[in-house]
């Protein structure tokens, strides 16, 4: 009878969800409204002079935990801005099929080259597609709206320069010092 009763409950289970309107949305053609922090893809960027701002100092390839960064150095010329010289690339490739999304590359960054983007790469059936060139990364700073970070912003985020808030201080006041240890008292000498 109670194994009656289980199937019974589970049927009933099933056909309320099945008359259900469905929650979930059908993701090229209905994009959620994404947070303000969110970022999912990567882009190289040019300075306000139109400049590359890649330095090619590679910081970005030894930070990265999965080692999907390849950075190939050019020779280092005249800047035609500045007229100082200064590296760029020969080639940069990061393959998305392994990035954990950490950031750490763009905290990283001293010229704030690399940053991510808040508009993900479109799905591949290869994984060839997922390998992002010099070309694709520098497309995506025209064609992708970029994340409200970069390596400058996330530092001084960072910083423990700045001004403690009204929590911290409460935290840190309401924690009790340790009271002090008590002292052995000194021998004193025997008198026979």
């Amino acid at each position: 009878m109670g194994h009656y009763f289980q199937a019974m409950k589970s049927v009933g289970t099933t056909l309320k969800n099945a008359l259900r309107k469905p929650t979930t949305s059908l993701y090229p053609e209905v994009i959620r409204p994404r947070g303000e922090r969110y970022r999912v893809a990567f882009a190289l960027t040019h300075d306000e002079h139109g400049e590359e701002n890649c330095i090619a100092c590679k910081l970005c390839s030894l930070i990265c935990p999965s080692e999907i960064i390849t950075v190939t150095p050019g020779e280092k010329r005249d800047s035609p801005v500045t007229g100082k010289k200064r590296g760029y690339l020969e080639d940069f490739t990061l393959d998305m099929n392994a990035c954990i999304y950490c950031e750490l590359c763009v905290q990283v960054c001293p010229t704030d080259a690399i940053v991510m983007t808040r508009q993900p790469e479109k799905p591949a059936f290869a994984r060839e597609d997922l390998v992002m060139t010099m070309d694709k990364l520098y497309a995506n700073e025209k064609s992708k709206p970029l994340s409200w970070s970069n390596g400058t912003r996330l530092c001084d985020v960072q910083d423990p320069a700045r001004p403690v808030t009204t929590l911290q201080a409460k935290a840190e006041a309401s924690v009790p010092e340790p009271a002090p240890t008590a002292q052995p008292a000194p021998p004193t000498a025997e008198v026979p």
